[in-house]
């Protein structure tokens, strides 16, 4: 892959009017993919290692590559279009007969919870991450508001760093205009039968 593509991690998550706005990026660019409610949740129990009573659909798709012998490699967020992002879920299969690695087209929000799951590489296209705007200010200030209103909570960074397990007030959304457009479609509306879907 080379120079292009570039490796990334999870920011920050920040609560939207429409669900969750997932910083992603770099020490020098970071930028927002905007994920329902459900993925935002999933991703941040996994940053923090919530146990959960019962496997959610992201544990599940785990579950069943370690049944069939499975290992996802990496993802790549791979293009974007009109705000919506698009990626690749890289499957690697190894038995007696072969080796062989699976492409699959995926939303970045999934593909971001199962990368995360797995403890594996997440790669932006060079091409994505010169184009997208850099949110790094509002990441800082979006951090600055919530450490002032919670003292004691982790940063996603921290808690990527030391696995500790924080309270972290998520009810309240920080007033930064982060692009997202309440009356926009849903993910799940874009899907037009292509799997060409909204993160």
């Amino acid at each position: 892959m080379k120079n292009e593509v570039v490796a990334v991690t999870v920011r920050g998550v920040m609560p939207t009017a429409n669900g969750c706005a997932i910083f992603l990026g770099t020490d020098e660019k970071v930028f927002v993919i905007h994920v329902d409610t459900f993925v935002g949740q999933a991703i941040e129990m996994t940053i923090k290692g919530v146990k959960k009573d019962r496997p959610l659909t992201h544990d599940l798709i785990g579950a069943m590559f370690l049944g069939l012998g499975v290992r996802l490699d990496h993802i790549v967020i791979n293009h974007v279009e009109n705000g919506t992002f698009f990626a690749r879920i890289f499957l690697r299969m190894e038995n007696e007969i072969g080796k062989k690695i699976i492409e699959l087209d995926a939303r970045p929000s999934d593909s971001t919870v199962l990368a995360l799951q797995h403890q594996r590489p997440i790669f932006v296209a060079r091409s994505v991450l010169d184009s997208v705007e850099d949110m790094s200010e509002v990441l800082e200030r979006v951090q600055q508001q919530q450490q002032a209103e919670n003292p004691d909570a982790v940063s996603v960074d921290d808690s990527e760093e030391d696995d500790e397990d924080e309270n972290e007030d998520e009810d309240d959304s920080p007033d930064f205009d982060l692009g997202d457009d309440p009356d926009g479609p849903d993910e799940d509306d874009k899907d037009d039968g292509k799997k060409k879907r909204k993160k």
